[in-house]
């Protein structure tokens, strides 16, 4: 049996990293099938060296089509190497950003078109889309400020306030337009709180059953 793809989505500081490690904990202890993490960019070798590229700053600025095409490369390599193996083999594959996020942050942060980032997702993905993507919703201000204490930040947190605010404005539009695929957690609760959200919405769609 195939098996799903969870991704988790959301602004710079809303928790991601925090509640995947949860929910794999949370799955792995629910049910049989095996579950993996990866992330976006950085889930193969050469993503991990699209990921320094795309994340560390930069001497030269990275221009919006250029950052793009870099995150369909990614893209592309993690489909075929990582995600779509696992999927064949039943795997619970749970990923740190997908397409969303290039819509979020390159369409509506950045300014490009959306329709050719639409196509570009298709051409990377050929077709795998999230069984369920699980939007961490935070406040930017606070998503930053939760960054920051973290220690180093990278190219994006260091982005202007209104470009993180156009990348929010872009999660709510992804949730309006496609609520069969796309739920709205509360981030701005506990790590204990959100989580309990997750495992809510992972038990309506039949992901996690005890076996």
């Amino acid at each position: 049996m195939r098996g799903k793809l969870i991704v988790f989505e959301g602004v710079e500081g809303c928790g991601k990293t925090t509640q995947i490690e949860r929910s794999r904990l949370w799955l792995q202890d629910r049910g049989k099938a095996p579950v993996v993490v990866t992330r976006e960019p950085g889930g193969t070798e050469l993503g991990v060296a699209l990921r320094h590229l795309l994340l560390a700053e930069q001497q030269h600025p990275i221009f919006p089509r250029a950052e793009l095409l870099l995150y369909a490369a990614d893209r592309a390599q993690h489909i075929e190497e990582t995600i779509e193996p696992h999927l064949s083999q039943g795997a619970i594959v749970l990923c740190d950003r997908y397409t969303d996020s290039t819509v979020a942050y390159q369409g509506y942060g950045r300014g490009l078109s959306l329709e050719l980032i639409e196509r570009l997702n298709r051409i990377a993905t050929s077709g795998t889309m999230s069984d369920l993507t699980l939007w961490l919703d935070v406040e930017v201000e606070i998503g930053l400020a939760r960054a920051k204490a973290r220690g180093k930040i990278d190219r994006f947190e260091q982005t202007e306030l209104d470009f993180h605010r156009r990348v929010q404005q872009g999660y709510k539009e992804l949730a309006q337009k496609y609520p069969h695929r796309i739920v709205r957690i509360d981030a701005s609760r506990s790590e204990v709180e959100v989580q309990a959200q997750i495992q809510e919405i992972c038990d309506r769609r039949g992901i996690g059953h005890r076996a």
